[in-house]
């Protein structure tokens, strides 16, 4: 037995050893954490090219267009409208003798009617029968009224256009009046006729303005005793309206607009007319007086 004692102890180092080295664990495999897809980016828009266009606009349309204007730049910030505002007589004028306008919007269908080529065969409302106005364009935006307006305080105490005619035929009070070539001169002549006043019998009591902004300032500075203005003029001033004339007295007074070809953007010009018969837009019509028609 002692004689196989070395070999039973060989063995079983070996049998140890074999043990000890047992088998090499692979190491856990993480997983890579899954790829998410980015988002594309988004893509712009190219910007607008800028745009200018030319507004030529009676002279009593001023605040209330102003106003659109500003809040147009957020409908269409690439569009820049540049505005001459006067008596819709001189805007003709102006047109007539070349001048670049886009859109017109007149205090009268008569300065309208004399570009309008869709008239150019009647001689009484386009006398030079122009072709200027783009067809399909022309719409009746605004109704406004004209008034009998009056200085703070009302010193001669005038109450009415009828009152009037009595007082400015005896001379007792001073009236400012727009020019015969002017829409607001034009509804006064009328308003005359029906009065039956002699406007040279009573000239030395008139006084004049090129345009109504003209004949709204001598009745808020106190020169005239009252004024023939429109309404929306006199509540742009702060001044007391004491009458209104109505359809019998001088008509209706509208207010038409067109995009004109003589112009350089008559795209762009329409669509900022479209926009004038938007509610937004009306509304600062509306504010100073003005009533929509389109």
């Amino acid at each position: 037995m002692k004689k196989y004692l070395p070999l039973l102890l060989a063995l079983c180092l070996v049998l140890a050893l074999t043990a000890c080295g047992g088998s090499k664990e692979e190491p856990a495999k993480t997983e890579e954490p899954a790829k998410t897809e980015e988002p594309a980016p988004e893509t712009q828009e190219p910007a607008a090219e800028p745009v200018e266009i030319t507004v030529f606009a009676a002279a009593s349309m001023q605040e209330s267009l102003n106003a659109v204007i500003e809040k147009y730049k957020a409908v269409a910030p690439e569009v820049t409208v540049v505005t001459t505002y006067d008596s819709s007589g001189t805007l003709l004028t102006q047109i007539k003798e070349g001048a670049s306008c886009d859109l017109f919007i007149s205090a009268a269908p008569k300065q309208i009617n004399a570009l309008d080529g869709s008239l150019k065969d009647n001689a009484e409302k386009n006398p030079d029968g122009l072709d200027v106005v783009i067809q399909g364009s022309r719409l009746n935006l605004l109704e406004n009224k004209v008034t009998l307006a009056v200085p703070e305080g009302n010193p001669k105490g005038i109450e009415s256009f009828d009152q009037l005619a009595d007082l400015l035929t005896s001379g007792e009070v001073a009236l400012a009046i727009g020019n015969s070539d002017v829409p607001v001169g034009q509804y006064t002549q009328k308003i005359f006729t029906y009065y039956e006043i002699n406007e040279e019998a009573v000239a030395s009591k008139l006084t004049y303005g090129s345009n109504v902004k003209e004949v709204t300032t001598q009745v808020s500075e106190g020169a005239v005793d009252c004024g023939i203005i429109y309404g929306t003029d006199a509540f742009s001033a702060g001044l007391t309206v004491v009458d209104s004339a109505n359809a019998e007295m001088c008509g209706q007074v509208i207010y038409p607009a067109a995009v004109l070809n003589v112009g350089e953007q008559p795209e762009a010009a329409q669509a900022f007319l479209d926009y004038l018969t938007t509610p937004d837009a009306l509304a600062c019509f509306e504010a100073v007086g003005f009533a929509p028609l389109a």
